[in-house]
């Protein structure tokens, strides 16, 4: 093993959820479902939302860009099939609440087929000019398609200050019920590995490592064979983790694999190093070999009152709804509809949100898994326990900042390092009071950035 990754295999405090993938982890990608309308968001990854390049009545083709970037942090957005544009008005947003959204009203209603994926024969990333990957992955509109949604030819710039050391793979998957990356890594390894060469090409990187709990067996041994296989021991490394949540967090990542910590308020290129999903080396490989754009992702739709729960390739801007009913609806009445996992989704309330380039999961809890008291919003007083504190992965005071949200002082909130928190949901998972602190912990979030002009009132 590469002595450069010889970290303690996980991080600092974290919580153990029931992990749930069972219900999914052992089926296999299918296509999802066709889709009548779909509503594509100008606005689906972190930075300037993009502007709209067609207009109510165009017509368009599968792939075509629809939306363009105005700034260097973004990314555009394409037709994921070819029809008529219905309409170009706000939709529900799970995160930004209301967002501009193209509507599109497909030519048939085909089903998405899964692709199938074929190296070329001559395949060397060497080959590949630097700038070049990073600007097919930009005409692509590539983002981190494990939550966060950064512009992915943004990270990968090559000649971005300092310079790119490590090139580390995000393939923990730690959230309950999500098994979409498990099912890519079993599925779409080489696809994986050619996108995470491109990736390499293009940032630098000397050093790569791929991060997989040690929950997926399967995965770990099906990455190590591929890697073998191409002869990438030297400069490549499977390292096994400890299965403990929020270990796909990237700054608990790159403590567990490299022993370092990233500074408060800084990101992972301020000290060399370069953080992506597997969905996104997968996407990187499509886009520069295949030059296709990012207009479907794998999802994994889950839940005990899901009927037939499972991982389905399906096109960006299809209705959470429709998604449900193709999985034949559910077996018992859900409580909560979730965007994402149990620990860091957004439940919503309009099954017409539709699904974005981040959108991972679709996971339907019901009363008996949300507890009584927290489906009731039945809080209690926080009895000073200290539990939060002992298992925040940043070492904050989650309990301060949540009541300083409460009280309106945000600038408290901003003494006790508000903005560091990655609401990864450890404080409210085990608040005995019911207190929903990572749900403040947003909130504030959004006053400030309000305040600041950040984004619209």
């Amino acid at each position: 093993m590469n002595d450069d990754f010889q970290g303690q295999s996980t991080f600092a405090c974290g919580v153990h959820p029931p992990e749930s993938k069972h219900l999914t982890e052992e089926k296999a990608i299918e296509a999802g479902p066709a889709t009548k309308e779909l509503a594509i968001f100008l606005s689906q990854h972190i930075g300037a939302p993009c502007q709209a390049t067609v207009a109510k009545g165009d017509v368009v083709e599968a792939g075509q860009a629809i939306g363009a970037c105005q700034g260097f942090v973004c990314a555009p957005v394409h037709a994921p099939v070819a029809g008529k544009v219905k309409e170009i008005a706000l939709r529900s947003h799970p995160v930004l609440g209301r967002s501009p959204a193209i509507t599109l009203i497909a030519e048939t209603e085909a089903q998405p087929a899964v692709p199938a994926f074929s190296l070329p024969g001559d395949f060397d990333p060497g080959g590949y000019d630097p700038e070049a990957i990073c600007e097919a992955v930009r005409e692509a509109g590539l983002v981190g398609m494990g939550g966060a949604g950064f512009p992915t030819s943004v990270k990968i710039q090559h000649d971005a200050k300092p310079p790119k050391h490590t090139l580390l793979i995000n393939a923990c998957e730690c959230e309950p019920y999500i098994t979409c990356d498990y099912r890519l890594m079993l599925e779409w390894t080489d696809q994986i590995l050619a996108g995470i060469r491109l990736a390499q090409r293009a940032c630098g990187a000397t050093k790569v490592c791929i991060g997989i709990e040690d929950n997926k067996p399967k995965a770990i041994e099906a990455m190590t064979a591929a890697v073998t296989k191409l002869g990438l021991g030297d400069g490549m490394t499977v390292k096994s983790l400890e299965t403990k949540y929020p270990q796909g967090g990237e700054r608990q990542l790159i403590n567990a694999l490299l022993g370092t910590t990233v500074p408060t308020g800084g990101i992972p290129p301020q000290i060399g190093v370069v953080v992506i999903n597997v969905a996104t080396a997968a996407a990187i490989a499509d886009a520069v070999i295949n030059r296709r754009a990012l207009t479907h992702r794998v999802v994994t739709v889950t839940g005990e009152a899901i009927a037939k729960p499972g991982n389905y390739y399906v096109a960006v801007g299809t209705p959470v709804e429709t998604l449900i009913d193709f999985c034949g609806g559910l077996t018992t009445k859900g409580a909560k509809v979730v965007m994402g996992g149990p620990m860091m989704g957004v439940a919503i309330a309009d099954l017409n949100t539709p699904i974005t380039k981040t959108g991972g999961a679709v996971t339907v809890l019901t009363r008996e898994q949300i507890g009584q008291a927290k489906f009731e919003h039945r809080e209690t007083a926080c009895i000073r326990c200290g539990r939060c504190l002992e298992v925040c992965p940043e070492n904050l005071n989650p309990t301060k900042i949540a009541h300083a949200v409460k009280c309106n002082l945000l600038d408290v909130a901003e003494r006790h390092y508000i903005g560091a928190c990655i609401e990864c949901g450890c404080c409210s998972y085990v608040c005995p009071a019911n207190i929903e602190l990572t749900g403040y912990i947003k909130t504030g979030k959004i006053f400030l950035a309000r305040q600041r002009k950040q984004m619209p009132v």
